[in-house]
């Protein structure tokens, strides 16, 4: 639930309130630029929020639950704010941003309506497009190892060990790591893991039923 200060929802009411949107965007180097839609520049919350950047948002997409949620931003390349050679050296990667529901003529009146940090950033031209992801991204992503039967190394790498020939392939298997490259020592699979079949196996008469063999 947002936390709307009570003097905004008070002149929201009264319909004395006359709002934009602003856009305060914390860079990896600690820098803060702000944007606003606005016709005139901005402070808010200690941040100048220049409304002659070009900066408008884009498609914008709510999921529920634990969906991370997804929005994209559009802007003009501009020597005293977003520029190619700040892009290119990355400062924009996994930068905050902070999106305000701003009353404009009372700038320190506004809103938090979501938080996001940039996924990625691209210039189109004289312009850039920056997609957003919203703060439970990185609960859709996939962390740690997953483990399997196959060989989760790379032919050739530092956890494989081996110095393949030119146009060696590996499929992954134990059974090639240990005929083919006698790599066994180095397998980075688990091949005696069980596999979806073992969950549907069930006790037949005649077999051996000791727990030692699948």
């Amino acid at each position: 639930m947002r936390a709307v200060p009570a003097e905004l929802a008070a002149r929201l009411e009264e319909g004395a309130a006359s709002l934009c949107h602003a856009w305060i965007l914390t860079r990896s180097d600690a820098v803060v630029l702000g944007f606003t839609d606005h016709d005139r520049d901005l402070v808010v919350d200690g941040a100048t929020c220049r409304a002659a950047s070009g900066w408008t948002a884009g498609a914008h997409e709510t999921a529920a639950g634990f969906a991370p949620g997804l929005s994209a931003a559009l802007g003009a390349l501009d020597d005293g704010a977003v520029t190619v050679e700040d892009i290119e050296a990355g400062l924009y990667d996994g930068a905050s941003v902070a999106c305000l529901s701003v009353d404009w003529s009372r700038p320190d009146l506004f809103v938090r309506l979501w938080t996001a940090r940039i996924a990625r950033i691209r210039r189109e031209g004289e312009a850039f497009t920056a997609e957003l992801e919203g703060p439970l991204a990185d609960l859709d992503r996939v962390a740690g190892r997953t483990f399997g039967r196959l060989c989760d190394a790379v032919l050739g790498d530092a956890r494989c060990g081996v110095s393949p020939a030119p146009g060696a392939v590996c499929d992954k298997r134990w059974a090639t790591c240990v005929g083919t490259f006698a790599n066994g020592v180095n397998f980075r699979g688990f091949p005696a893991m069980p596999g979806e079949d073992f969950l549907t196996l069930y006790p037949s008469e005649g077999e051996r039923h000791d727990g030692g063999r699948r």
